[in-house]
């Protein structure tokens, strides 16, 4: 007879091997066709709101494994909240003006941005930027992240246009808009001012020039005896092209300076400085011929080494002895610095560089050059003239633009401004009293961002963005901006965009009627700058969060890399306090970059870049996702093969947890099958007293947003508790017993509850599965159709029981040393399967209590046929296995008896059965009672 027929063998369709690339798309159509996310949505109606933001991403080509890092992290968080009985909606937004888009529409029509219409070039962007979104769309929604996905926010449709146009209204009726002239970022690559937040920094090299400036009027400071016809003051600087622009020379009022004497000429530097620009400069032999104050050199005027200007000596704070001469050359048209300490003398700012960075006819002869070409022409004018103190070249590192990755420029323009410093305290206070920022650092680094920076740079003098809302008239040229001036705008935007402001006269856009507030006049131009995209994306709060019913102000929580401290965080912030008083958001969490397997930034020059769309393919999107959650965000984030590898292996283990137990549920039925908690073995509710441990500590985690804590929770649960010791040790009384017996039963209960609670726990991170083994398990009735529209599993603090878990630790433990006499034995041949071995334990103390304590189930819990148990541990034979931890031996032999061919147990009742002579006593009975 075939008595495998007769066993509970595991029975399941559900599959043993994930191929996820293949099944992962099938879910997707499956929670598209069955409108889950929307029904998640209906069901949640009334429950508490939990609205995590979205920054959104800029629609400029596919998405890259930052963003997927991004995304999977919300989506946990989302999915987490929604089976937590929060309402948590999630609604993806994009960002989709700005230079990036421009550039590429440019580049598709092969044309000079200036020969452009400004229509047409703006409708080649708006086509670009919802192609891309498109194709982002799909990245997002393959990466299993559930949202509003036909109906995102973007910052180009009309409405969001009109609300922003709102904020920038609000911040100019408060007095915080503003034009003026100022020394700002500028790319001349890409034509335009910058802010702060659209400045990096990388290694440069430079030219690195000490310059002359002969003395014309030493205002009667110059110390007795030395010969003004001699004397020089000395800068440094590397940047020789804005010699042209230079105005003054700064001095620190503190410092002392000497007059120098080399080589029959004096002169001017710091006192510290003097021996280090000296031989630097190879300038042989010196003396100091005096000494006085900064204060003191006050006033004295010296000559521009090439143009018929003056340079005169003006006090600077900014002035240090880090390098250089402790004379700074001081050039208001091409530096933040220069420029504030020159308004304070009443200094003209020269600029004689044009938006591409050419110098114009003001430069002299060195016009028609760009900026970079200048700086030869500069230096050999300089020694020409003998004005060239010293030469050489540094690497330093250097302001570049974060979009087109050239470095900048300085340049002085008229620009619109935020004034920071109008709501500057406010912002500082929200920071730290209105905010959670995790990690804790995050306070510290925004805080000092927007106690340090300068007032925001809001204009752009590009086409591809959104208009600064501002009239001219065409008589006074004043600027207006009023209620009225914004509503209108704001109104015509709403129905047309904001093409509207290229399509359309002022007088088309303003109410008819309208005159200038200031002189009266009825004609007006319009401002011809757009606005910074920050400001864009930093209106989201207002023009999303308070527009959509089923979102709320403030956000629970915006989720973004550790870049946007002085990125989207800090824009959010600005205009949120600007017009509110204060955060748009409870919470900041904050995730690091995405580094290769040795901790080196992705870069395609090193090839060690990994592209999300390539990781799914040949994984699966389940794989990144639980990569992204078994890693600490909050540094950066290592990823490689050999680590996907590694994570494959630990999903394989988890999944095949979901496997077996599934397999050995085929017969249960929850509704009639459970069995009640006093009616389970020790070891099913040991079993359940770990799941409810790993509930709490996987909950506190997901709370946390502490991931990587739950990862390792659950694979240890799975991987240990599981599959190597209660699922083990099961395997004898589910295939063997009497498929409606008590004792099957309550096997079968624990691993129902085991798996309803797994299932549900890791489904925000293996989202598709968890719906796979959701659509396997066992249908209980009100069960919901998808797990995402399940429950958190409950607490049952009745599973935790510290007196089973004491028992059950040693219990354990033992059985781990014992384990090891018996892998002793297999490797030395005298067992093979751990079912051909009769132990004998020989032990004392707590050792003994504890095995005796189960003692009739002792062959069960080491899978053994025979076990015998003695308390004279000094009675062991000589080459039995002695615990160093443990007062405890263990002797394995073959075991005696003859193999039962239903369980295969070594049991001396085989052959004692007429009918089933092959089965052991026990295997018998279960054959003739089924």
């Amino acid at each position: 007879m075939d008595y495998s027929k007769t066993l509970n063998l595991p029975q399941t369709e559900f599959p043993m091997r994930a191929n996820l690339p293949e099944r992962e798309p099938k879910l997707l159509e499956y929670w598209r066709d069955q409108q889950i996310y929307q029904k998640k949505n209906a069901q949640s109606q009334g429950k508490p709101k939990f609205v995590l933001h979205d920054g959104p991403p800029y629609a400029n080509g596919n998405i890259h494994i930052g963003t997927a890092l991004n995304k999977i992290l919300k989506d946990i968080i989302i999915k987490y909240k929604s089976l937590q009985g929060f309402d948590a909606p999630y609604v993806p937004g994009w960002d989709t003006h700005g230079l990036p888009i421009e550039h590429a529409a440019i580049k598709i029509l092969g044309l000079n941005r200036h020969q452009l219409n400004p229509l047409d070039l703006r409708r080649e962007c708006k086509q670009y930027a919802l192609k891309c979104l498109d194709m982002q769309r799909e990245d997002f929604k393959r990466l299993g992240v559930s949202g509003d996905w036909e109906n995102p926010y973007v910052t180009l449709y009309p409405e969001y246009e009109a609300k922003q146009i709102e904020v920038f209204g609000e911040m100019a009726k408060k007095g915080y808009i503003y034009k003026g002239l100022k020394s700002v970022y500028w790319c001349t690559s890409c034509e335009t001012a910058l802010a702060e937040a659209e400045i990096e920094y990388a290694e440069k090299k430079s030219h690195s020039i000490y310059v002359k400036f002969p003395l014309i009027d030493d205002k009667g400071n110059l110390p007795v005896g030395i010969d003004p016809k001699k004397v020089y003051a000395v800068i440094w600087t590397t940047t020789p092209w804005t010699m042209p622009a230079n105005v003054a020379i700064c001095v620190n009022p503190e410092l002392e300076y000497a007059w120098v004497e080399i080589n029959d000429e004096i002169y001017l530097l710091a006192s510290e400085l003097v021996e280090t620009v000296v031989k630097t400069n190879n300038l042989g032999d010196y003396s100091i011929l005096s000494t006085m104050k900064g204060a003191n050199i006050e006033g004295m005027i010296f000559s521009h080494p090439f143009f018929d200007r003056e340079s005169p000596i003006i006090l600077g704070d900014h002035v240090t002895l880090e390098a250089g001469t402790g004379c700074v050359h001081t050039a208001p048209g091409h530096g933040q610095e220069d420029f504030e300490v020159s308004m304070k003398y009443g200094l003209p700012v020269i600029n004689p560089v044009d938006p591409t960075g050419k110098f114009t006819a003001e430069a002299g002869k060195f016009a028609g050059l760009s900026v970079t070409d200048a700086n030869v022409p500069v230096i050999k004018e300089l020694a020409a003239l003998g004005l060239l103190l010293g030469k050489s070249s540094i690497k330093h590192q250097y302001a570049h633009c974060w979009r087109c990755k050239n470095p900048i420029i300085y340049r002085a323009t008229e620009q619109w401004f935020a004034s920071v410093d109008g709501f500057r305290t406010e912002a500082l206070n929200t920071i730290a009293n209105d905010v959670t920022w995790i990690p804790a650092w995050g306070e510290d680094r925004i805080h000092n961002m927007v106690a340090d920076r300068q007032d925001w740079c809001i204009s752009r003098q590009r086409v591809w963005g959104l208009p600064i809302p501002i009239f001219y008239c065409t008589k006074c040229n004043e600027h207006i901006i009023n209620d009225t001036t914004i509503h209108a705008i704001k109104e015509i935007f709403r129905r047309e965009g904001s093409d509207a402001w290229w399509a359309r006269k002022p007088e088309e856009i303003l109410p008819q009627g309208f005159t200038c507030p200031h002189c009266g006049h009825g004609e007006f131009r319009k401002e011809t700058d757009i606005m910074d995209v920050w400001f864009d994306s930093g209106s989201s709060h207002a023009a999303v969060l308070e527009q959509r019913s089923e979102l709320k102000w403030p956000a629970d929580l915006y989720l973004e890399g550790s870049d946007q401290h002085r990125g989207w965080f800090q824009s959010s912030l600005l205009t949120s306090v600007a017009t509110r008083g204060t955060a748009p958001y409870k919470a900041v969490l904050t995730h690091g970059f995405v580094v290769d397997g040795e901790g080196r930034k992705m870069s395609k020059s090193i090839g060690n870049t990994i592209y999300p769309q390539e990781v799914i393919k040949q994984y699966g999107a389940d794989i990144l996702r639980l990569w992204v959650a078994s890693a600490d965000y909050k540094a950066d984030i290592r990823i490689s093969n050999d680590i996907l590898k590694q994570l494959s292996e630990v999903y394989r283990k988890i999944r095949n947890t979901f496997r077996y137990i599934l397999g050995n549920l085929y017969d249960f039925n929850p509704d009639t099958d459970k069995v009640a908690y006093n009616q389970l073995l020790e070891i099913d509710r040991w079993a359940l007293m770990r799941l409810e441990q790993v509930r709490a500590k996987v909950t506190e985690a997901y709370d946390d947003y502490e991931f990587h804590l739950l990862y390792h929770t659950v694979h240890n649960f799975c991987a240990v508790d599981l599959s190597a010791i209660y699922l083990d040790i099961l395997k004898d009384r589910v295939y063997t017993a009497l498929p409606g017996s008590i004792e099957r039963r309550a096997a079968q209960t624990a691993m129902y509850e085991i798996l309803d609670t797994l299932v549900a726990v890791v489904a925000p991170v293996l989202t598709f599965t968890a719906e796979e083994v959701w659509q396997y398990m066992p249908k209980q009735q009100g069960r919901p159709e998808s797990v995402q529209l399940t429950s958190w599993p409950a607490a049952r603090p009745e599973h935790l029981d510290p007196a089973l878990e004491a028992k059950w630790d040693k219990i354990l433990a033992v059985r781990g040393e014992i384990t090891k006499a018996l892998e002793t034995a297999r490797r030395t041949k005298v067992i093979g399967h751990s079912l051909d071995a009769a132990v004998s334990l020989y032990a004392a103390g707590d050792e003994f209590t504890a095995l005796a304590a189960i003692k009739e189930d002792l062959a069960t819990l080491l899978i053994v046929s025979n076990v015998t148990l003695s308390d004279n541990l000094e009675s062991a034979p000589g080459e039995a296995y002695r615990s160093e931890s443990m007062q405890l031996a263990v002797a394995v032999a073959p075991a005696q008896g003859i193999k039962c061919e239903r369980c295969w147990i070594y049991s001396p009742t085989v052959n004692q059965d007429q009918d089933h002579p092959a089965l052991c006593q026990r295997c018998a009975t279960v054959v003739k009672n089924m």
